[in-house]
């Protein structure tokens, strides 16, 4: 398998300050999130609320056009805490999300996701009629963690690659 990094959070050239977190706190949720550098990569950790009808929390990387035609699949070096997230992707800045179930181990592990896995995504509910994923055009990408896991959350993120699977 060949890869591209486009994230490497064990080095000095990729900041996890650069990216941005999107919690529920936009339709007046109170859950919260932060992705932090850390001795072993970066962390998306904070607490998600069911209260005022909230129940998410998310993380994106910098908006950057990026051409990943080249490649079929993402890999991500993670270390989970038991709990379901979701990979996201974005094709441009008003696209759906293009997502794809995670449930990290405890102990770091490469998860490959490929692109064809990825599910369009609008606001929660999938949108079955979406074009499929267009890898010449990521526009952001990041986590999300919702459906109902109330309480707190932590993802370890080592480094995110683009791959290309052997065949």
């Amino acid at each position: 398998m060949t890869a591209t990094t486009l994230f490497d959070f064990t080095a000095d050239n990729h900041h996890a300050s650069d990216w941005r977190s999107i919690d529920d706190v936009v339709m007046g949720g109170v859950s919260d999130s932060t992705f932090e550098a850390t001795d072993d990569g970066a962390t998306f950790r904070g607490t998600v609320s069911l209260e005022n009808n909230g129940g998410f929390a998310s993380v994106r990387a910098p908006d950057e056009a990026r051409d990943l035609s080249a490649h079929d699949a993402f890999q991500l070096r993670l270390r989970g805490d038991e709990q379901d997230y979701w990979w996201t992707t974005y094709t441009g800045p008003n696209s759906p999300s293009y997502r794809a179930r995670l449930h990290p181990e405890p102990e770091w592990d490469i998860v490959t996701i490929p692109f064809d896995a990825l599910t369009p995504y609008h606001r929660g509910t999938r949108v079955p009629d979406a074009p499929p994923f267009d890898p010449s055009s990521v526009y952001s990408l990041g986590f999300l963690i919702a459906d109902k896991q109330d309480g707190g959350f932590g993802l370890e993120v080592a480094w995110i690659r683009a791959a290309t699977q052997d065949r």
